[in-house]
């Protein structure tokens, strides 16, 4: 079988791996990141294939690591010539250095993805196909439908680590995503209404009419219930979230400050709080990156780590935070499988896989109809946060006001504001309905996007800032 990343061009890996060893010399970690990938996207709008794109990227990126300090240079020019002058540039990192090669990552035999290629099967011609049958469906659904936007994009990335010493990782990652966008009119007001789903799969569970009818009619769902929103009031308000998507909350509030860079430089508002309470009894917030076919999933992290669970909130208490390789070995702490990299092109750092709260014990019923007077959130839309101290400004995209446990008249302009230390004490009451968002998450760090997956269940959270429009 075939070197598939070192397949057709001058770098092979005996050649790469002399390299390395030869960059890493003296050097406390480091490692050569090589990447062979396809990604494509169709999108039909206007009731027409719209765009059709298809790339393909190869390259590699060079790290070495002394103390603090990381010297990085990627190329995507797959020659002996060039990795040479990667190493010469890495190398200044090391510059009068004598450190010790940290322990390779540990090896696993588990995988939590198929080896697919959502790019060569189906065809061109039969994505092009669904894609007009999801258009000619929404737009049968209901008069109201004026517009339809459908999407399905699909990547395949071959990597390979090459560590000091001869170690070396595999991992060939599938990542498949569909998006329906309605938008509906009544009485000359327009609304819109999304839902899409993703995974690390193939695009079969994605062709079938059983799947895509579903997200078609929750779009249109969503368009009609905005349709007839009013504006939200303001003020401090009790507020019930849904469970699912309204994890990317948490993600934001207090995922990324539990990220070990923002703990060790002291930009966290949960840095030095370790073994503290830092949430309400019953709040258990986790990070795995070992869900069968999940988003966020990853066999081996871009380090090579391997992923799995780790518990960063217990019954309230913080007692865990998401390593990569050179923090945890500042920290004298073990890495978390949480070091990830965009592309080849980028260093890696702690990030987030698929982080959410762990079920409680309440019946999500029983939860909004003890709400007497506040807001239901159900769906989440973009938002801002500062990592410093937790604040955090998120727009919802389907809310409802409650009076006397009953949601009642859907909402627009819904912000919430608060900030993620002060909301974890605020959770009253946890459900028991836990569930991942359906696999649209994308998390954006130091200009970096990955794949991400969030989640929770039903949440009761006391006395949250609303922002609204109402007059």
């Amino acid at each position: 079988m075939s070197d598939f990343v070192f397949e057709d061009c001058d770098l092979t890996a005996s050649i790469a791996q002399n390299h390395v060893d030869n960059a890493l010399s003296g050097a406390d970690d480091g490692e050569l990141f090589v990447e062979r990938s396809a990604t494509e996207s169709l999108t039909f709008d206007d009731g027409r294939l719209k765009t059709a794109s298809f790339d393909t990227s190869r390259g590699f990126g060079l790290r070495c690591v002394a103390g603090e300090t990381s010297g990085f240079a990627q190329g995507t020019e797959m020659t002996p010539a060039a990795l040479t002058r990667a190493v010469n540039a890495v190398c200044l990192a090391k510059s009068g250095h004598e450190g010790q090669m940290a322990l390779p990552p540990q090896r696993s035999n588990l995988r939590f993805y198929p080896d697919v290629d959502p790019i060569a099967a189906p065809g061109f011609g039969v994505k092009v196909e669904l894609l007009q049958e999801i258009d000619a469906y929404c737009r049968a659904l209901d008069p109201s439908v004026v517009q339809v936007t459908a999407t399905i994009s699909g990547s395949r990335r071959a990597i390979a680590i090459l560590k000091a010493g001869g170690e070396r990782y595999d991992d060939i990652r599938p990542l498949v995503r569909l998006n329906i966008q309605i938008i509906a009119e009544k009485d000359g007001r327009r609304e819109s209404g999304y839902a899409g789903a993703g995974g690390r799969k193939a695009y079969d569970d994605y062709i079938s009419p059983d799947f895509w009818k579903p997200l078609a009619q929750e779009a249109l769902r969503q368009a009609q219930v905005n349709l007839e929103s009013v504006p939200a009031p303001a003020g401090q308000m009790d507020v019930v979230l849904g469970p699912g998507w309204p994890g990317v909350l948490l993600h934001e509030a207090m995922g990324h400050g539990l990220e070990g860079d923002f703990i060790r430089k002291n930009m966290s508002a949960f840095a030095g709080k370790l073994g503290d309470r830092v949430a309400s009894l019953g709040v258990t917030i986790v990070d795995n990156g070992a869900i069968a076919e999940g988003r966020g999933s990853l066999t081996i992290d871009d380090e090579g780590t391997p992923t799995g669970e780790t518990v960063l909130i217990e019954d309230g208490i913080l007692v865990g935070f998401m390593q990569d390789r050179l923090n945890a070995r500042l920290m004298n702490a073990a890495p978390t499988g949480n070091g990830r990299r965009e592309s080849f092109a980028h260093p890696p750092m702690p990030r987030m896989t698929n982080t959410y709260m762990q079920s409680g014990q309440d019946d999500p019923a029983e939860i909004l109809s003890s709400l007497k007077d506040g807001i239901y959130a159900v769906n989440f839309g973009g938002g801002q946060v500062d990592i410093t101290n937790g604040k955090f400004v998120f727009q919802c995209t389907e809310a409802y006001r409650v009076r006397n446990g009953k949601a009642e008249e859907p909402l627009k302009g819904v912000t919430l504001i608060g900030d993620g230390p002060t909301v974890l004490t605020q959770i009253k009451r946890i459900g028991n309905d836990s569930e991942l968002d359906p696999g649209i998450g994308v998390c954006g760090k130091a200009g970096q996007g990955v794949p991400v997956g969030v989640g929770q269940p039903t949440l009761y959270v006391e006395n949250l800032t609303v922002g609204g429009s109402a007059v």
